[in-house]
């Protein structure tokens, strides 16, 4: 993968305050690792494929609605094989400049009593069931809406995507090339081997590293253990199966690499809050 940030500037529209696209697109045309100094509100309407945030390389599915902040690099690469009948993929997304939130404030009470005092996130973010319901609902609307109803939404839409609890973490800035590098391999060696087991000599030696300074270094870039991270991956692969294909629980186990079924659904059930049959219930 081309690892150079592309510094990129968004579309700007005369006499609009935020940018909104309901674009359809072959896959190949999606943009390749950049930032830009705005938010963006994404959210997948059709396709699945590997998202590149900050320090963290994860796979997406359709349905998710991820929030990128200002500066922070990322890319959006789709699997061709997930697009639509035409070759494409589709996805609605949002992109505001922080000022616009700052003006908001400044000028609407309403809305500066439901963001003060807010710390805004740094990371980036996925959101969960409830928060990405109310997203995609509105970004949805958006699509029909004129200009004046979708500055409307987009005030119904603030507080939401910056008070809700409703999210995990999905990326952390990376400022120092070299570590973005160094990291986007790492991610990239455990989505190609994480069906068979990981030994940290392994991955220490992929990286040019000895085993304790490869340690000492996941650790301190990534707040946990390289097996905890093999492990929230592993997870992370489940779950998409769970909601994307009709495979077994006990084929699951094995093709995201644990080869135990009890201790699979011991992990899951801990991560997640339920079991792998009730998740899968609850997301399809």
């Amino acid at each position: 993968m081309d690892d150079t940030i592309i510094p990129y500037d968004l579309p700007e529209i005369e006499n609009h305050s935020f940018f909104f696209i309901s674009q359809r697109i072959p896959p190949h045309l999606e943009a390749k690792i950049h930032n830009h100094d705005a938010w963006e509100l994404y959210y997948v309407t059709h396709g699945h494929g590997k998202r590149t945030a900050g320090d963290t390389l994860q796979t997406f599915a359709e349905g998710d609605v991820a929030l990128i902040p200002p500066l922070m690099h990322h890319r959006w690469e789709y699997d061709p094989a997930s697009a639509d009948a035409d070759g494409c993929v589709r996805y609605l997304m949002a992109a505001f400049n922080h000022q616009l939130v700052e003006r908001c404030m400044a000028v609407f009470p309403e809305l500066r009593r439901r963001l003060s005092g807010l710390d805004f996130p740094t990371d980036a973010l996925l959101f969960g069931p409830e928060s990405s319901h109310a997203i995609r609902q509105t970004l949805r609307q958006m699509e029909g809406m004129d200009d004046l109803c979708r500055l409307s939404a987009m005030f119904t839409l603030l507080p939401v995507i910056f008070t809700s609890s409703d999210y995990t973490y999905t990326g952390k800035p990376m400022r120092i090339e070299r570590d973005v590098r160094r990291m986007q391999k790492i991610s990239e060696y455990v989505m190609a081997h994480y069906i068979h087991p990981i030994t940290l000599d392994e991955i220490a030696r992929e990286t040019g590293m000895n085993r304790s300074a490869f340690c000492s270094y996941f650790k301190r870039c990534k707040g946990m253990t390289f097996s905890q991270f093999v492990t929230a991956y592993r997870l992370n692969t489940a779950c998409q199966l769970l909601k994307q294909s009709s495979k077994g629980v006990s084929e699951i186990c094995y093709l995201v690499g644990f080869n135990d079924v009890p201790h699979f659904v011991r992990v899951f059930t801990k991560a997640m809050g339920m079991s792998p049959t009730k998740y899968r219930k609850q997301h399809t």
